[in-house]
């Protein structure tokens, strides 16, 4: 299905005579429904940034820095042609697990963030929903199909060379949406169509029943902007270091910062490191962190041993910015740690082995020696929602001091689950005004703890629905285990090497 020059071109046609889709009103029953995500779906103007997406995240800065350059060019040329370069730049040597890992794991937060709400109602309201759309399959088939429910997805197919893309197009070449119509329906004629007002969707709707356009000035309307509380699946998951949607000037920006943020990073580090709190609160927030603390410590423990701080999880700085609002030393315990994550760790850190009675053992010996902090969730999560927490900590302390933890980030997320985790502290204290918000919340109660009579799952419970309040999270079920097996297909445990006994 190769695509004409003339077909290709983003040429607006005089008003077509199809109706805005405002005009639409839902059906029930078998109604099937043909539309493309590009312009029609998503409320962006532009693939360019979700290209982009997959570059950085699928193929690493210097690509993405490549397709950036190649802006200018693009603009030169043909809806046909800037696409082909666009999927050559972003695909050519790329390994095919990488873009589906990013297809899954990063691209669904950006289509949600803007996705055209009118469009997806019109969607959602369809027995039978078709997507075609000369983006490559593989960066919308995923989100499509189970976010939106999407019956059949006709994209562009990407040759491929054993595991690698080739960054070429199969020999079909770009989808041309309204022959690939014709070949799925043949004779019966879609129920609805819905399409932007470029020449090429015109030539799709129109062998639809019904057709509606979405013109530019309706994805612009702030009506047309998808609520988090309307998204079709909830976003609890996600992953990607880049926390903006990349269009070409937000990322020039993000270029230019690059290089100040490095060394901006490794000196927040330094200070935080070397010297005493007072210093490094002040130094740091010169240098733009914004710590926000609310509360107060507690009083010491009757029994003159520590206190345990549970704290909900957002990156691996939490201890040491818990320990610099109360400006004293505390003890971190992890089930995992990079050595490089260790090494650069202001306080110290001590590792647990997933046996419930050692590390119960080993939490109740550090809580004689001092002051205690552990994230019962076990993972980070980056949305407003709280994992399940765990109850061992519940077993080993009477003296437990809630802490909710946030963090806002404008441009690089602090946190990953597929790439090297060693690096998330420096992508943290890369970004230029990172916030940490640090709540400290009353002291549990003795009566609603294990000493009190409580069991350990009740006490674990009320205090994830303590700290979900406190911050206006939704508390789950899910664990570590589902947040790795959603993002990256393992459960996240790093297992160790037998050795061989000579």
């Amino acid at each position: 299905m190769l695509q004409s020059h003339y077909e290709a071109q983003e040429i607006r046609p005089p008003p077509p005579p199809h109706p805005s889709l405002s005009k639409f009103s839902p059906r029930g029953g078998r109604v099937s429904l043909v539309c493309d995500i590009h312009r029609c779906l998503l409320r962006s103007p532009s693939f360019f940034p979700y290209f982009m997406l997959v570059a950085f995240e699928g193929g690493g800065p210097l690509r993405a820095l490549l397709l950036l350059l190649s802006c200018p060019l693009l603009l030169l040329l043909d809806y046909e042609t800037k696409m082909r370069a666009m999927i050559f730049i972003t695909f050519c040597g790329m390994r095919q697990r990488d873009a589906e890992s990013v297809s899954r794991a990063v691209l669904p937060k950006f289509y949600l963030e803007n996705l055209n709400l009118h469009a997806f109602a019109a969607l959602d309201s369809a027995g039978y929903r078709a997507v075609f759309t000369a983006v490559p399959r593989v960066m919308v088939e995923h989100f499509l199909k189970e976010y939106l429910a999407v019956d059949s997805v006709v994209g562009t197919e990407l040759r491929c060379a054993g595991e690698f893309f080739t960054g070429l197009v199969s020999p079909a070449g770009l989808v041309v949406k309204h022959r690939a119509v014709k070949e799925m329906f043949g004779d019966k004629r879609p129920d609805v169509g819905i399409g932007a007002s470029t020449l090429h969707d015109h030539f799709m709707i129109s062998l639809c029943k019904e057709s509606y356009v979405i013109t530019r000035e309706d994805n612009a309307k702030s009506s047309a902007i998808m609520p988090r509380s309307r998204y079709p699946k909830p976003l609890v998951f996600h992953d990607g270091r880049l926390a903006f949607l990349p269009t070409p000037a937000a990322s020039l920006a993000m270029f230019l910062w690059l290089p100040f943020g490095i060394l901006l990073a490794v000196f927040r580090l330094f200070i935080g490191i070397c010297l005493p709190y007072h210093l490094s609160i002040l130094l740091g927030t010169a240098t733009g962190i914004d710590l926000r603390v609310f509360g107060a410590a507690p009083p010491p423990s009757a029994d003159g041993g520590g206190v345990l701080y549970v704290c909900s999880h957002r990156t691996l700085l939490d201890p040491v910015f818990l320990s610099t609002a109360l400006r004293k030393p505390l003890t971190a315990v992890t089930y995992s740690l990079s050595k490089m994550s260790e090494i650069m760790a202001p306080i110290r850190t001590v590792r647990l082995t997933r046996d419930r009675w050692r590390d119960g053992a080993t939490m109740q010996r550090l809580l004689a020696e001092g002051d205690l902090v552990v994230c019962p969730e076990g993972t980070t999560c980056r949305e407003p929602y709280l994992l399940r927490f765990s109850s061992l900590f519940t077993d080993v302390a009477d003296e437990i001091v809630p802490v909710a933890v946030d963090t806002e980030v404008g441009m690089f997320y602090g946190t990953t689950a597929g790439g090297m985790k060693w690096l998330d502290p420096i992508f943290f204290l890369m970004n230029p005004r990172p916030v940490y918000g640090i709540r400290i919340l009353e002291k549990v109660p003795r009566q609603l703890t294990c000493a009190g009579g409580r069991t350990a799952h009740e006490v674990a419970n009320y205090i994830q629905r303590e700290l979900g309040a406190s911050l206006g999270f939704e508390c789950t079920n899910l664990t570590r285990k589902d947040k790795y097996l959603m993002l990256v297909g393992n459960d996240g445990v790093v297992k160790k090497k037998e050795t061989k006994n000579s």
